[in-house]
């Protein structure tokens, strides 16, 4: 069930964002949405026509090119749909509440440091002749045991507030962003470090985030699809706001999922000359993804399913073409589609990767608008842009070495 949210924050953040825009067809959304949200007090618009005009926002920012502000308001509509907490959004669009919170943070750094400067000198104490390595064993000995330690259920134990639990959330987030950064192995290499840092180019370094991003997206899809038990839903998270995935001709994953009474799309992503494009997700266990009849290897029932689905969705968007182009801005006229669905690892039969590929091959020749693939195909493709990325970003010559004569 969704937990649907608003409030005056929200609607501040809506009133402040507007100021952000001038495009008059962004600002025309935003005015719907303060319009849902009313004045002061009540409810302030919360339920789903909330989260799908914070969406409508985000898509028509997405139609004129000003990604920055279509995240913003996807990240609205994510809180008002109950999947982000506020807390994280003021995080993000609130300086007042951000230095709140870095200002609690460094008490907690700071806090972290004494209990440490305590733990050294009780070692210090008990043992005299303490070298740095048995401090390095005491302080490995207290991240390990962490692990092990429980907040309780609040019968006898400690019992947290929304707020508390917010917080703890909000640092778990943020121990598995720091695990994932480099450290430097010395403080000399630290010194080292910063002074690239300080001279580092901007788009550079932008540059570098992105691709590690993407790695750490593609790494989180690749565990999904290889556990057998993944629902779509599972899947579905990993690949959402992840279109490069999918190739470069798409623009952006557009915020709306609706566009005709009977339809959710699972990924809508705009090709670049404004049109849609829908990915339609199924399971990666799919045992009889390609079975064999008399010889002959042809697709099984799941995909020629998920095929008609398609076909279904492409349908509806095809008749509703005229009142979608007015009302979202997105031509759905001859859009296409793709269904990702199976990996041959789940294939029974004994049919091998390689006789999947070519079967899939051979079925998508005979299609004009839907074509259909493997995760494994999907992954293998992201792995060769990230390699090609990764090397042109190492290939890149210093712009501030002047170049041979």
């Amino acid at each position: 069930m969704t937990t649907f949210r608003s409030g005056f924050t929200l609607w501040q953040l809506v009133q402040t964002a507007r100021g952000l825009t001038e495009d008059a067809r962004v600002r025309e959304r935003v005015d719907a949405v303060l319009h849902i949200m009313g004045g002061l007090g009540g409810t302030y618009g919360k339920g789903r026509p909330l989260v799908n005009a914070l969406e409508d926002v985000a898509q028509e920012a997405i139609l004129q090119g000003d990604f920055a502000f279509a995240q913003r308001f996807q990240r609205f509509a994510a809180y008002a749909g109950g999947e982000l907490f506020l807390d994280i959004l003021e995080n993000y669009y609130d300086d007042e509440a951000r230095q709140r919170s870095e200002k609690h943070m460094r008490r907690m750094a700071a806090l972290g440091a004494d209990r440490a400067v305590a733990a050294l000198d009780v070692l210090c104490r008990d043992k005299p002749g303490a070298s740095a390595a048995d401090a390095r064993d005491l302080f490995r000995g207290i991240a390990q045991s962490v692990d092990y330690l429980g907040l309780g259920n609040g019968e006898g134990g400690i019992r947290l507030s929304t707020k508390e639990a917010r917080r703890l959330q909000e640092y778990g987030h943020m121990e598995m962003v720091l695990r994932n950064l480099p450290r430097p192995a010395s403080a000399e290499a630290a010194r080292m470090m910063s002074d690239v840092l300080a001279d580092v180019d901007a788009g550079m370094l932008a540059q570098l985030l992105e691709l590690r991003a993407r790695q750490v997206g593609l790494a989180a899809l690749r565990t999904a699809v290889e556990d057998p038990d993944s629902s779509e839903s599972a899947l579905h998270g990993c690949l959402k706001n992840q279109e490069w995935i999918f190739g470069g001709a798409y623009v952006a994953e557009l915020a709306r999922r609706q566009y005709t009474p009977d339809a959710i799309l699972d990924i809508p992503l705009l090709r670049g000359d404004g049109s849609l494009h829908v990915v339609e997700l199924k399971r990666a266990n799919i045992k009889d993804l390609v079975i064999r009849r008399s010889g002959h290897l042809m697709l099984g029932a799941p995909a020629h399913r998920a095929v008609s689905q398609a076909q279904n969705y492409l349908r509806a968007m095809d008749e509703g073409r005229p009142s979608i182009l007015a009302e979202h801005g997105v031509d759905t006229r001859r859009a296409s589609a793709t269904v990702v669905i199976g990996h041959p690892r789940y294939v029974t039969g004994d049919v091998t990767s390689q006789e999947i590929a070519e079967t899939l091959r051979t079925y998508n020749t005979h299609q004009a608008r839907i074509e259909v693939i493997t995760y494994e195909t999907l992954l293998d493709s992201a792995s060769r842009m990230l390699a090609l990325s990764s090397a042109r970003q190492d290939a890149d010559p210093d712009p501030d070495e002047e170049s041979a004569a």
